[in-house]
């Protein structure tokens, strides 16, 4: 009878040792999965971050032209009424980004203000722009 016993417990033992192969690659799929998933965040992360500097750098060359052009006389040539540069293919480049400003005169009562607005764009992964508004007293 002890015999018997014996029998069944090392059959019992012997089928229960260690994972079956089958196990073991169903393992590293799901892990390969997890770890593809994963590698699919840095890129996109790499992306936001890139953009996030174009748009702080943008940001300040914008406010930059701002404060150089609030310490000019109301009749200085930059400050007459239109585009400056006048056209597109003459802005300003800053590294990746181009530049360029438009003033013009408010309507009366307010005709003692310029409207200053001043554009950033840049190209990367389609046509971006930041732009900046300042109104400017006679």
């Amino acid at each position: 009878m002890r015999l018997n016993h014996d029998r069944t417990r090392r059959t019992r033992e012997a089928g229960e040792r260690g994972t079956s192969l089958a196990e073991l690659m169903i393992a590293l799929v799901v892990l390969s999965i997890g770890m593809l998933a994963v590698a699919q965040l840095f890129p996109a992360g790499s992306r936001g971050q890139m953009q996030d500097k174009m748009i702080s750098t943008a940001n300040y060359y914008a406010q930059q032209k701002i404060e150089e052009l609030i310490n000019v006389s109301w009749s200085d040539p930059t400050l007459t009424v239109g585009r400056h540069p006048a056209v597109a293919t003459s802005d300003e480049v800053l590294g990746p980004l181009t530049r360029h400003y438009d003033v013009s005169l408010l309507n009366p009562p307010l005709d003692n203000l310029k409207k200053v607005t001043v554009t950033v764009a840049w190209t990367l992964r389609g046509s971006r722009s930041v732009a900046t508004t300042t109104y400017l007293r006679r």
